[in-house]
């Protein structure tokens, strides 16, 4: 005997789920961003069009000191901040600068992470006062060091010298001028101390973010400190050291606050920025400042590209 079989019935929706979201009219899309709108042309006008006007400027021959030479130079002022001898050395110690104060800053800062990562009295007290200096304003930061502490006749640095060699006995301890002697390693020194926070604060959330059953596994295992930091720690660290780095870099190449506080440029200090303001202010040429600035702007826009890979890499790991 057969049987009559009929067909499937159609997937019937069940009791209670709502209604299949279908696409929304152009009036709904509208009304849910339109709120965002005004942020948008606000984000527009102060970010976008000066920058505009900045490449405008770029390509042009203007030196408010010889107005009747005005006209479109072309590629001339960006052939000028890779060859004129000032705009160049300006390029390499923008370079040494920010190398040098971004790697220092990031070995102090994994000590001082790794230091915080572990449990002991006073730690929050011992956490507040490290980031302290990341929030003091780069100026007065910068002015600190200036006279609080590298002034030869009343600085803390020469007082120190003094109560050490007075220890000893010895009549004329040495009384060095910091900023005269060690100009570059002055500004550098300034950055440093208020960069290396930064770096402590990222590498802290990278150690906090560890599988530590892996570690205690590690260390069940027979596994010495060293080892669990060079074969665990370390490599788990790897892509917020880049992260720090990337993120130090975009920031310091920019520096203008310590360079002009401590040494007005001079001495062999003056950066990219600082070298950028001279242009502008004081030679007045406008179109050869406008070129130097949309380099900074290209450099910095690299180094934040990969600065956002890093993120994303992270968030991924995360999401994992």
């Amino acid at each position: 005997m057969s049987l009559d079989t009929a067909p499937p019935p159609a997937k019937q929706q069940r009791r209670g789920t709502p209604p299949a979201p279908t696409g929304l009219s152009a009036a709904a899309r509208w009304a849910r961003r339109a709120p965002l709108l005004p942020a948008l042309i606000f984000t527009i006008v102060v970010t976008q069009l000066p920058f505009v006007a900045t490449l405008i400027i770029s390509v042009l021959r203007w030196n408010s000191l010889d107005p009747d030479n005005r006209g479109f130079a072309g590629f001339d002022n960006y052939v000028a901040v890779f060859t004129d001898p000032n705009l160049r050395s300006s390029i390499v110690t923008t370079v040494i600068l920010t190398v040098v104060v971004v790697v220092v800053s990031l070995i102090l800062g994994l000590g001082l992470a790794l230091l915080l990562d572990q449990k002991f009295f006073g730690r929050g007290l011992a956490r507040t006062m490290l980031i302290a200096p990341f929030l003091v304003v780069p100026v007065a930061a910068a002015l600190l060091w200036k006279h609080a502490l590298y002034n030869p006749e009343y600085g803390l640095f020469n007082g120190a010298l003094t109560w050490l060699w007075s220890l000893f006995g010895a009549e004329r301890p040495p009384q060095p001028e910091w900023i005269s002697d060690m100009p570059l390693i002055a500004v550098e020194a300034s950055l440093v101390w208020q960069w290396t926070p930064f770096m402590m604060l990222i590498l802290l959330a990278g150690l906090q973010s560890r599988p530590m059953d892996v570690v205690e596994a590690a260390r069940i295992d027979g596994a010495t400190g060293w080892q669990i930091f060079r074969y665990l720690t370390f490599p788990h660290l790897r892509q917020y050291l880049e992260l720090g780095g990337l993120l130090g870099s975009i920031y310091i190449v920019q520096n203008f606050d310590a360079v002009f506080t401590i040494t007005s440029g001079g001495l062999g200090t003056a950066n990219l920025p600082y070298t950028i303001y001279q242009t502008f202010y004081q030679a007045h040429d406008y179109g050869q400042a406008s070129a130097a600035g949309v380099v900074v702007v290209i450099g910095s826009l690299i180094i934040a590209n990969f600065a956002l890979r890093v993120v994303s890499s992270l968030l991924k790991d995360e999401v994992k």
